[in-house]
């Protein structure tokens, strides 16, 4: 089943079902890993707060949960690196074991500003879960502890992960279908 979004074509890539068994899963790791801690949850908006809200309605050890937001130079958030700040923190994370929920991670740069600016505020630890973790962040090395689902170089959406602004309401993720010339779609495209 193929569906149009502006001027992209998307298919299913994961139904919802392998979603909510994989975050059922990474809870379950978090409990057992939390269960002596009350762990406080940044869930980055825009796109993970479907996935922090079916992720943390699974965590059964007492936690506390604020969403940030990051602010960057430009508007390349997702590729550039350049953190100027996230806001929204209002609660101090000083000696906190932080959980970062992340929708997708994909050159890992500018998760490792964040974790880096969570360090410089006295935190006891920073962990992150990703729901998705592309090719690009694997072969950087990128620390992501709690991992949903590993995909290549897919353009996707739905479940929170949207193309300019639309998608983020798909009960499932949806990758683009390849252009007529053969070429992958991106972000950018």
């Amino acid at each position: 089943m193929c569906m149009q979004i502006k001027d992209l074509q998307f298919k299913q890539f994961i139904n919802k079902s392998k979603i909510q068994e994989k975050i059922r899963a990474l809870a379950l790791e978090i409990n057992t890993d939390y269960k002596e801690k009350t762990p406080v949850f940044l869930p980055i908006l825009n796109g993970s707060f479907i996935f922090a809200a079916d992720l943390i309605k699974q965590i059964e050890v007492p936690c506390k949960v604020s969403f940030v937001k990051v602010s960057s130079y430009g508007g390349a958030v997702s590729s550039s690196g350049q953190l100027k700040t996230l806001i929204g923190l209002e609660a101090s994370l000083f000696n906190q074991d932080v959980i970062l929920v992340e929708d997708i991670v994909d050159t890992g740069l500018t998760l490792q500003k964040i974790i880096e600016e969570l360090k410089g505020l006295g935190t006891k630890s920073v962990e992150v879960v990703s729901l998705l973790r592309k090719h690009a962040a694997r072969e950087k090395m990128i620390n992501v502890k709690y991992i949903g689902f590993d995909i290549d170089h897919e353009f996707v959406v739905g479940y929170g992960l949207d193309y300019d602004g639309l998608g983020r309401n798909l009960k499932e993720i949806y990758k683009a279908v390849p252009l007529k010339n053969g070429e992958t779609p991106t972000e950018e495209a």
